[in-house]
């Protein structure tokens, strides 16, 4: 137990200091953009008639207080950090004067559901037909799915969903391409709204679990075709073993622990395949609510997005890196 204690804490504190490094890099490449909150905000308010100097001024004033970039660098990167430990981001200068945070608050639950479940399910089904895969070498239905996950590892996320889009969107339309559900339903915990979204997020999990599935199932198959040649397991089947306890036991549990970690190192590009299916599905996740921001100049979004991705999968990576342990008890000796 010590050992597993101190493992935790050095990880806990590489979460922190990941966290710290990357919103500091988020922070520092928003605010060397040349674009200016205040006076956007400025300019389009007398864009609608003409303003006292001395009102723009108290405007001007109002605004840097409220987007935190009143006093020099220092003041602004404390007040930055004071921000974010109070999970407070300004107000969204696209959608003035909603805070940042109400707007993220709203997108982040479609987002984590969208990730929470193909990841779930591509890093399942991918590791269980690999598995079969890798130890029936000759079973012909794993033969051709190991074909197609080959064919579909390389193809980029946004080619997969626009295939997907014009199949079931407008050469056979039996699914709906955009938004998270119909606009004619009540959002609340009933079964009309859930059928809805279920019904309106079949295509982007699609697009992301096809990719997903791909990457897992050569990376296991690949891991059990290694492990089904050493000796203990050549000695197991000699034994008489049965084949699901080999299967489950000798086989999947060790080529299981690469997976895990595999999944861990994949959690930002995984997220980052979700942006731009988000965007494409007109999905109102964070990959949306980001890509708006971006087009809109809107740096206060920018960074609220920025920073909630960053921490989130992190977090992530640390819960993963606690169970994997559990998996493998030779890496809290390890570390």
């Amino acid at each position: 137990m010590p050992a597993y204690f101190n493992f935790a804490i050095k990880r806990l504190w590489q979460f922190v200091l990941v966290v710290f490094i990357g919103i500091n890099i988020a922070y520092v490449i928003t605010h060397v953009t040349p674009i200016d909150p205040v006076e956007q905000s400025i300019s389009a308010v007398t864009s609608f008639g003409n303003t006292s100097p001395e009102a723009i001024a108290d405007m001007r004033r109002s605004l840097q207080e409220l987007y935190g970039l009143k006093g020099d660098w220092i003041e602004q990167y404390i007040s930055f950090w004071r921000r974010i430990l109070q999970a407070d981001f300004g107000p969204s200068l696209s959608a003035f004067p909603a805070p940042v945070t109400s707007l993220i608050a709203r997108a982040l639950p479609w987002t984590f559901g969208l990730l929470a479940f193909t990841t779930l399910v591509s890093w399942s089904v991918g590791n269980l037909l690999g598995a079969l895969a890798g130890y029936y070498r000759n079973n012909r239905s794993l033969k051709f799915f190991g074909v197609l996950a080959m064919a579909l590892h390389p193809v980029p996320y946004y080619i997969v969903a626009l295939s997907l889009m014009i199949v079931f969107g407008f050469i056979w339309p039996v699914l709906p391409i955009t938004g998270g559900s119909a606009m004619d339903v009540q959002q609340g915990w009933n079964w009309q709204f859930v059928a809805s979204v279920f019904h309106h997020s079949v295509l982007p999990a699609l697009s992301l679990i096809m990719i997903g599935i791909g990457s897992w199932f050569l990376g296991m198959r690949s891991l059990v075709s290694n492990i089904i040649t050493e000796d203990y397991v050549v000695y197991a089947e000699i034994g008489g073993v049965a084949q699901s306890r080999m299967m489950g036991s000798y086989i999947i549990r060790n080529a299981l622990a690469p997976q895990v970690t595999g999944l861990a190192m994949s959690l930002g590009g995984i997220f980052n395949g979700a942006v731009i299916t988000e965007k494409i599905f007109g999905y109102p996740g964070l990959g949306t609510l980001l890509v708006d921001g971006v087009y809109a100049g809107d740096y206060g979004l920018v960074l609220g997005v920025t920073s909630i991705a960053i921490i989130g999968v992190s977090l992530s990576v640390l819960v993963i890196d606690l169970i994997y342990p559990l998996i493998d008890p030779r890496v809290q000796v390890a570390s």
